[in-house]
């Protein structure tokens, strides 16, 4: 069983579609990508996924439709979600921006603070810094470590290299296998970095102006030469 399945989701924002049925399948310790240009719908889908959008459609965890359920629902049900726009506390602390993820998984605080510093080894030494007076790049950590606190089943990560030095990128894409590979954890990344989505994922899908233009495993579509030189760079 998919421990995620989309089937035919439109999303709205009042009047207007967003997403133009949707439809695909994570399976569980998968990583999948999401790709496509700026405006394409990636953050849609997600935001779609938390149920912070108007959608039509199926959304299935683990065999449950989760359609209609609110994002504290969807936390408890073992999503955990780390969106592009961050939505830290700037005033707060780094260790207490974490411990606001763990409202959910409160028997699991240490352990859940362990593999965050384990995986961000920065995190543990600027605990008591405020997120207001930290780079870009350590604010995204802080963003995944705080998704992470919720103790997910599935991690969705939304746009995770924006604006950061490449040097960065692959400090967080390491993290992101290494967080695979050890836990098994699913996750689905929405980038519009291709060749960062294409290095981590397994399964891709393409979107364009809010529909699935193509999706296939990875090393297909990058044997494909029209899809290598429009969505890959080669």
């Amino acid at each position: 069983m998919a421990i995620l399945e989309i089937e035919n989701l439109y999303a709205y924002y009042g009047m207007a579609e967003s997403l133009h049925g949707v439809s695909m399948k994570l399976e569980e310790g998968e990583i999948v990508g999401v790709i496509g240009p700026n405006g394409a719908g990636k953050s849609t889908l997600m935001d779609s996924i938390m149920g912070l959008v108007k959608t039509t459609g199926s959304i299935k965890l683990e065999g449950r439709e989760i359609t209609g359920l609110d994002s504290s629902e969807l936390v408890n049900a073992g999503v955990g979600y780390a969106p592009e726009r961050a939505h830290l506390f700037p005033y707060m602390s780094v260790r207490d921006n974490l411990l606001v993820g763990a409202y959910t998984a409160r028997n699991d605080i240490e352990k859940n603070l362990e593999l965050v510093h384990s995986l961000f080894p920065v995190l543990r030494e600027r605990r008591s810094q405020e997120t207001a007076t930290q780079s870009g790049g350590e604010r995204q950590m802080v963003s995944l470590g705080r998704a992470l606190m919720t103790s997910p089943r599935i991690l969705l990560v939304d746009e995770p290299t924006i604006g950061l030095a490449p040097k960065i990128c692959a400090g967080i894409a390491d993290a992101l296998v290494r967080l695979n590979k050890e836990t098994g954890l699913t996750i689905l990344i929405a980038e519009q970095n291709v060749n960062f989505a294409m290095q981590l994922a397994s399964h891709i899908h393409v979107l364009e102006t809010g529909s699935v233009a193509v999706s296939g495993p990875t090393e297909e579509l990058k044997s494909d030469p029209e899809l290598a030189k429009a969505y890959f760079g080669h």
